[in-house]
């Protein structure tokens, strides 16, 4: 247990890591914008700033992409699992460590645990502590995200149908620990300017979430990881694209409104807009 626990610290803090490089680009920007003008006015040291320019461009680039990196290793490391014996042998392993002699729970906590970054987020702006986004937007956001995940889930066990620990098959992607960390990048990018430690608290309740998942015999270490990449990718790619899908499907002055609903006893919300 010892070592799962010591495992998924390791990836909170890789992931971790990769959102304050994440911050790097302005920081190196407003370093090289300090620059006073009579450094740059002295012909001896041109070639210097033009040498700082091309350097802290490629520096952002850098900074830019290694938030993606990591959870496409997470992503590789799980597809590498469904054909490498050395991996297979740390899931086996680590399953033995964590289930032997261990009771099952019948209602496993996980199964609501994966939706706590989600609902702190609508709890935090209802509490007055406002993120980035709008209800309308993050609402929409997450539901495209949801549905990414939901879908590369699906996609991964229907095609793999790697076997379960506990015996069945699908196991390979987790899906818990994908919407689980989807929730939890979901959580930072709404509360990244107010503070880091949002996102923190997502990501350690998501790690919680894939930790329950092995710790009940439902997934591999394999499984999870892979889960935690899905999960972090697809809240990503919606982030960037869901500023310019709005703009091409509504345009820059729509006007938005979100309408409560009943009917059948049954509660929902309506989305017009005046384009």
């Amino acid at each position: 247990m010892k070592k799962v626990i010591l495992i998924l610290l390791n990836v909170i803090s890789i992931q971790c890591f990769a959102l304050q490089i994440e911050m790097a680009p302005a920081m190196i920007i407003s370093s090289v914008g300090n620059i006073s003008n009579d450094t740059l006015l002295a012909k001896d040291d041109s070639l210097a700033v033009k040498k700082t320019n091309e350097s802290s461009s490629l520096t952002k680039i850098k900074s830019l992409l290694f938030p993606y990196a990591v959870p496409t290793l997470f992503v590789t490391y799980g597809l590498m699992s469904l054909n490498n014996g050395t991996i297979s042998k740390i899931d086996h392993h680590l399953n033995h460590e964590m289930t032997e002699g261990r009771p099952l729970l019948s209602a496993p906590l996980e199964n609501n645990l994966q939706f706590a970054p989600v609902v702190a987020v609508y709890a935090l702006n209802a509490a007055g502590i406002k993120g980035k986004s709008n209800f309308l937007d993050r609402s929409a956001m997450y539901f495209l995200s949801n549905s990414l995940t939901s879908f590369a889930v699906s996609f991964g066990k229907d095609k793999f149908l790697k076997l379960r620990p506990s015996g069945g098959f699908r196991s390979f992607p987790s899906g818990h620990t994908a919407i689980a960390f989807a929730g939890a990048e979901f959580m930072r990018q709404e509360y990244k300017s107010v503070s880091p430690w949002y996102g923190y608290a997502g990501y350690s309740v998501a790690a919680l979430t894939g930790a329950l998942r092995m710790a009940h015999n439902k997934h591999w270490l394999s499984d999870v990881v892979a889960g935690a990449g899905i999960g972090i990718l697809s809240t990503k790619f919606t982030y960037v694209a869901y500023p310019w899908l709005k703009e091409k499907v509504f345009g820059k002055k729509s006007n938005f409104q979100v309408l409560p609903s009943y009917q059948s006893k049954t509660f929902g919300f309506g989305f017009a807009a005046t384009l």
